[in-house]
């Protein structure tokens, strides 16, 4: 089972405090989960880290992901029309671009599983791929 991840799961994986912390664990634990992590999520994981738990706490983990890599996948240009089309189609529910970026990706690579702490994007959009798609946790 091939899923992109969100910065918000990853953010509750890294944070014991985290509400959704053991659930992102448990997910993890499936030994048929391959996930993949969209280069955009990075940026807003890092984002996260640094303005909830420090600087010090978002160089800790970058280490750590430096020797246990997550598998990177990059934005490509063809995702920026359709990140493009899916902003202006939800303009009124006022997506992010990350998430966009995720459902592009996840169109590209007909991904159908979402790891994602915030289901209400993912949720609301009608991927080209599939009828919905699968979050968890």
């Amino acid at each position: 089972m091939i899923a992109l991840v969100d910065s918000g799961f990853l953010y509750a994986l890294f944070d014991i405090d985290d509400v959704h912390h053991n659930d992102a664990r448990a997910v993890l634990e499936n030994p048929e989960l391959k996930p993949l992590l969209p280069d955009t999520v990075l940026v807003e994981l890092a984002y996260l880290l640094q303005a909830r738990l420090g600087h010090y706490r978002m160089r800790e983990i970058i280490r750590e992901m430096v020797d246990d890599p997550l598998f990177l996948i990059p934005l490509i240009p063809d995702d920026l029309s359709r990140i493009e089309m899916l902003l202006t189609e939800y303009a009124d529910a006022r997506l992010d671009f990350v998430d966009t970026s995720i459902v592009a990706i996840a169109e590209r690579l007909n991904v159908r599983y979402i790891l994602t702490v915030d289901r209400r994007d993912f949720q609301i959009i009608r991927p080209r791929h599939c009828a919905y798609f699968n979050i968890f946790p």
